[in-house]
């Protein structure tokens, strides 16, 4: 399957909203009936604060998505300069084909450009796929922050973007 176009997209948008229900539901599977309820705004993803990105295949169809959101010092364990990472999915049907090697690499490139000088992300330890991602895109693993910190299977990762 080849994709189409990535493009900025509002993260209230019906695609973008369809595949955050998608991984939603992948969350509830994997963390034994948990979604993720970090709070989050459209607004935190409007430029030049954050990113919301869409990948849609040759048929127009979204296939992956990923955000950042800009982050500065703060009682939840951000540093001035963060940009965190979120909503990285990718549709089952998809995986394999590099599309979040892709949108990792466009979000680090606007954050950048935004003059954020680290990214961040939590993930899980029940999401075995997103670490191996991380990782070999670069992340380390940093002090806990945001959300969900007090979680033993919360996994935080960093990786300077200067």
């Amino acid at each position: 399957m080849a994709v189409m176009h990535i493009q900025p997209t509002p993260y209230d948008h019906p695609d973008a909203v369809k595949l955050q229900d998608a991984v939603q539901a992948e969350y509830v599977l994997r963390y034994d009936g948990e979604g993720d309820v970090t709070p989050l705004d459209p607004s935190m993803f409007v430029p030049p604060h954050g990113l919301y990105l869409l990948a849609y295949d040759p048929e127009g169809r979204p296939v992956a998505s990923g955000a950042w959101r800009r982050q500065d010092e703060n009682e939840l364990g951000y540093a001035d300069g963060d940009a965190e990472l979120k909503r990285m999915y990718v549709v089952p049907e998809a995986r394999g084909l590099g599309l979040a090697r892709l949108l990792l690499a466009a979000l680090e490139d606007d954050a950048r450009a935004a003059g954020r000088t680290r990214m961040v992300l939590e993930t899980g330890t029940a999401q075995p796929e997103a670490i191996g991602l991380y990782t070999s895109s670069g992340y380390e693993p940093c002090a806990k922050f945001g959300h969900y910190r007090e979680y033993e299977s919360s996994r935080c990762y960093a990786k300077p973007l200067i």
